[in-house]
C-alpha cells in the first residue's frame, strides 16, 4: 500500500509540473492551475519537508505545499504590504503566509476553510514557520513563487 502512495504521489507531481494553461484574461498574473487532485497529492510529500524544516529550526528554505485556511489575518501594511493567513498542513502544522500585495495581486476572496497551494520561501519561527517570497522577483535575485486559490495561481 505505501509503495501505490509513494506510486500515486509521485504521478501526482509530474502531472502538476508539466501541466501549463495561459494566463486568465484581465488577470496579468493571475494563472489557472493544475487540478487540486495533482495539487494535494504533491503536496503531500513537500508538507513533510516544512515539516523537517520546523525541526531543524531552519530558514531560507524553498518549499511548496498545500493545506486549509485556518485563519485570515489583517493586511501588515508596515513597509511592504503583506496579505496574511494561516494554513494548516495535512501534517497539522501550521504556516503563517506573508503575500507581498505591493508585488503580486491579493488573493481574491480568501475564507476560512478555502484550500490553498503555495511555493515559497520558508523561515522558521516557534509558532509553524512563515512562507514568504510569494511572488515573482523583477530584479532576478530570488526564485519566483507563488499562491493557487480557486483555480488561479497569483504571483
Amino acid at each position: 500500500m505505501k509503495k501505490f502512495l509513494l506510486a500515486l504521489l509521485v504521478f501526482g507531481a509530474g502531472y502538476a509540473t508539466t501541466v501549463y494553461l495561459d494566463k486568465a484574461p484581465g488577470h496579468e498574473s493571475a494563472v489557472p492551475t493544475a487540478t487540486a487532485r495533482s495539487t494535494t497529492a504533491a503536496a503531500t510529500t513537500t508538507d513533510r519537508r516544512i515539516a523537517d524544516a520546523f525541526e531543524r529550526r531552519a530558514s531560507d528554505v524553498q518549499v511548496q505545499g498545500a493545506g486549509v485556511v485556518q485563519k485570515v489575518l489583517k493586511d501588515d501594511d508596515d513597509g511592504s504590504r503583506h496579505q496574511r493567513f494561516i494554513v494548516r498542513l495535512d501534517t497539522g502544522q501550521t504556516v503563517l503566509i506573508a503575500h507581498n500585495i505591493d508585488l503580486a495581486p491579493r488573493v481574491a476572496s480568501l475564507r476560512e476553510g478555502d484550500s490553498v497551494a503555495f511555493y515559497g520561501e520558508y523561515e522558521w519561527n516557534p509558532k509553524g514557520g512563515v512562507i514568504h517570497w510569494t511572488h515573482r522577483d523583477g530584479g532576478g535575485r530570488h526564485v519566483d513563487g507563488w499562491i493557487e486559490h480557486d483555480g488561479r495561481r497569483y504571483q
